[in-house]
């Protein structure tokens, strides 16, 4: 991967430039002037899914800026190189595996001569086997009870991540309650723990590197 300052890029500077045009242009003055802005700046993915940025101070001009900068910059290499399992983590000389984890078509992630796909697979029908005995009552607590409430322990992504599925599929959510600690300090697990039965209840530690 090509390890390129975007802030260098000749881009960079034009974007820069069309900022400083851009900057007192109002959002009501661009859809004054567009009557087709809404179209033009949205997406709809499988009539589920709208995605409007028409809101933002953006034009064609913009995007096309954008582009140029993403070709400067060699972004394309760069998603190959993440995809393809290159160590783009030059700081730590690691692969960055996110996609591994979301890689539903099993294509081959090779690291280090190994693709990954198999562990990774294994990893995630464990976590399914062991949600589906969670959420049946099968897996119960140390008192033989069923486990009624979930508590998930981390920071950052590994609480910001959680949280969001959560409130997204909030409409679908069975008897499970979830709670979330994410805070160092101990008043916020104190709150929760009030909230909860121990003998109920479900404490995951969330860590991306365990660290």
């Amino acid at each position: 991967m090509k390890n390129i300052n975007p802030t260098q890029t000749s881009a960079w500077q034009a974007l820069q430039k069309h900022y400083d045009e851009m900057k007192d242009v109002t959002i009501a003055e661009l859809f004054a002037n567009d009557s087709d802005r809404f179209a033009k700046f949205s997406a709809t993915f499988d009539d589920l899914m709208l995605v409007d940025f028409s809101k933002n101070r953006i034009t064609e001009e913009t995007l096309a800026k954008l582009q140029d900068l993403a070709k400067e910059t060699d972004l394309a290499g760069a998603i190959k190189s993440m995809f393809s399992g290159e160590k783009i983590n030059r700081t730590e000389d690691r692969a960055v595996l996110h996609v591994a984890l979301r890689n539903r078509s099993n294509t081959p992630i090779i690291v280090d001569g190994k693709d990954v796909m198999p562990e990774v697979n294994a990893v995630l029908e464990k976590m399914k086997t062991f949600s589906q005995a969670i959420i049946s009552g099968q897996w119960k607590g140390y008192t033989g009870k069923a486990i009624t409430d979930v508590v998930n322990i981390g920071i950052g992504g590994s609480d910001l991540g959680p949280f969001m599925v959560t409130e997204a599929l909030r409409p679908y959510k069975n008897h499970l309650t979830m709670h979330f600690v994410s805070n160092v300090d101990g008043t916020h697990i104190a709150e929760v723990l009030k909230k909860v039965n121990p003998e109920t209840t479900l404490f995951l530690v969330a860590s991306k590197t365990f660290t």
